[in-house]
C-alpha cells in the first residue's frame, strides 16, 4: 500500500482536535503529570470521572524517572506498596518497612494504567491562568509550552472543569497563579503559599498525604505541591506518600461529584 503524507497529517490533526474538543469541558482538570497527578487521574478515571491532565513537558511522569540522583531505583514505604500491587509493579523488600522498585517500570506502568483507565493526557501544554465565572474558578487557561518558551505573544485557549488539581510539584505553579491573580485567600494558615521546608522524609511522607486537600474553592493540591503550599517538608526519592496523596484527593472529589449528581 502506498502511503499518502497528507492523509497522515489529516489523521493526526482531525483526531487530536476531536480529542481536545471532547475535553474542553470535564469534571476534573489536573495541572501536572507527575506521579501524584497521574495517581489522582488514575483513581478518578477508574470511577468513570471525566478527567484530563495538562503537562508542560514533552514527557510525563515528573521526577520519578530518575529515582534518586539518577540512580533509577526508588523507595516505597509500607503504606504505599498496596498501590504498586494494584497497578502491578514489582518491588523488593530491602528491610522492614522499606521496599525498592525500578523507577522506569514504576512510572511507565502508572502512565499506562492511568491512560487505560480512561484519563486523557495532553502534553506540551502550559497552564497560563485560571478561568473565572461569577468570581468562581471554573477552568484553566492553556497555551502551547513552545509559545511560552519562545516568549511569543499568542493568546491562549480555555477549558472548563468542575474541579482543578494542582500537581505541578515543588513550584506549585497553579496555586501561585491563583494567589497572584486573586490574592492570598488560600485555606492555609496564612492565606498564602507557606513554602516548602528542608528534607525530612519521615515527616514529609506523612504530611504530604495530610496536606493533599482543597486549598481554594474547587481547587485541590496533591504531591509536593501540597507540602510546598501548606509549609511542610520534602522527602526525596521515596514515593509512597505521593501516590497515596493522589488516591486521597481522588476519593474526596469523587464523593463531592456524587453528591452533586
Amino acid at each position: 500500500m502506498r502511503l499518502d503524507d497528507v492523509v497522515i497529517t489529516k489523521a493526526i490533526v482531525e483526531n487530536f482536535c476531536k480529542k481536545f474538543l471532547e475535553y474542553s469541558e470535564m469534571d476534573v482538570a489536573i495541572a501536572g503529570a507527575g506521579p501524584a497527578g497521574l495517581c489522582t487521574a488514575y483513581y478518578l478515571a477508574k470511577a468513570k470521572v471525566k478527567v484530563a491532565i495538562f503537562e508542560r513537558k514533552l514527557s510525563i511522569g515528573g521526577g520519578m524517572w530518575g529515582g534518586g540522583m539518577m540512580f533509577n531505583e526508588l523507595v516505597i514505604g509500607e503504606e504505599g506498596k498496596r498501590i504498586l500491587d494494584e497497578i502491578e509493579v514489582s518491588y523488593k523488600s530491602y528491610q522492614k518497612g522499606y521496599y525498592t522498585a525500578d523507577a522506569v517500570e514504576c512510572i511507565s506502568t502508572l502512565c499506562s494504567k492511568t491512560v487505560k483507565a480512561g484519563a486523557k493526557v495532553f502534553n506540551l501544554m502550559s497552564v497560563e491562568d485560571v478561568m473565572l465565572e461569577d468570581e468562581n474558578i471554573c477552568g484553566l487557561v492553556l497555551n502551547w509550552s513552545a509559545v511560552e518558551l519562545a516568549g511569543l505573544h499568542v493568546d491562549p485557549l480555555t477549558i472548563r472543569a468542575k474541579y482543578l488539581v494542582e500537581a505541578t510539584g515543588h513550584p506549585a505553579e497553579l496555586v501561585k497563579i491563583i494567589v497572584k491573580k486573586i490574592g492570598p485567600k488560600l485555606f492555609t494558615s496564612t492565606g498564602d503559599i507557606v513554602g516548602e521546608k528542608p528534607m525530612w522524609a519521615d515527616r514529609g511522607e506523612k504530611e504530604v498525604v495530610e496536606n493533599s486537600k482543597e486549598v481554594f474553592p474547587h481547587v485541590y493540591v496533591v504531591g509536593m505541591a501540597a507540602n510546598a503550599v501548606y509549609g511542610s517538608y520534602r522527602m526525596g526519592p521515596i514515593f509512597g506518600g505521593m501516590l497515596l496523596s493522589g488516591e486521597k484527593v481522588a476519593k474526596e472529589i469523587i464523593a463531592k461529584l456524587k453528591k452533586q449528581r
